[in-house]
């Protein structure tokens, strides 16, 4: 099965407020109902489970209740850390042939060109991320603030999401990552880059609108991208 996993356990701290920022409303709905759609009605998608803060799974409930989202079959209580919902995620499914796609549920813009080529492209590889090129000069500072290197652009890619995989893949990598003490990775490409470095992750095409909500001015890009 093709199965959307909405990574919903964030508390918004940097956008401000005492609202999670998935569950600010935007344009009618939340940032979160939105991003299930997207999921939920793409054809090539079988499931979606959304991983949620705990306190907060009443409220999803509702909202996946009141959206009449037909293919969303698990909401699951995530932790502390990103890689703790999508270990929860993980051990929620059995079949090592299912492809995941774990997406943060504040990225709403995401398109089915996206989600579609990803999909096709787990058909040829086991792990697959998504990203647009950079357009800006990258400097690598030092530990004094002076530049120490500036990376080719044309190799540079600004990382976005679904980033997806074959479950037998994803979960040895966590499997290797959760055994050693100085595990720190921030993100599942990055898990597999670091504990799978055998497996290529093959990179798909994002695009400029498929932003992450993290700061208060995002708000104002997203209502404006929704209408």
């Amino acid at each position: 099965m093709n199965i959307a996993i909405i990574l919903a356990g964030g508390s918004g701290s940097r956008l401000g407020g005492g609202v999670p920022k998935q569950l600010i409303e935007v344009a009618g709905e939340t940032i979160l109902a939105h991003t299930i759609r997207v999921f939920d009605s793409h054809p090539l998608i079988d499931e979606v489970a959304v991983v949620s803060r705990a306190d907060c799974i009443p409220e999803v409930e509702q909202i996946v209740k009141g959206g009449n989202f037909l293919k969303v079959r698990k909401i699951l209580p995530g932790g502390k850390e990103r890689y703790d919902s999508s270990l929860a995620a993980l051990n929620a499914y059995s079949s090592d042939d299912d492809c995941l796609l774990f997406h943060d549920a504040v990225r709403p813009m995401v398109s089915h060109r996206i989600i579609t080529d990803c999909i096709h492209a787990l058909k040829h590889h086991d792990a697959v991320g998504v990203a647009t090129k950079t357009t800006d000069t990258i400097w690598r500072v030092d530990g004094d603030g002076c530049i120490a290197d500036i990376p080719p652009r044309d190799l540079l890619r600004n990382a976005q999401t679904p980033q997806c995989f074959r479950r037998r893949v994803i979960r040895k990598a966590y499997d290797l990552a959760l055994a050693d003490p100085a595990f720190t990775v921030t993100d599942d490409c990055g898990v597999v880059r670091r504990y799978l470095p055998d497996v290529p992750i093959f990179v798909v095409e994002g695009e400029p609108t498929n932003i992450k909500v993290t700061y208060r001015h995002d708000l104002l890009l997203l209502e404006s991208l929704l209408k």
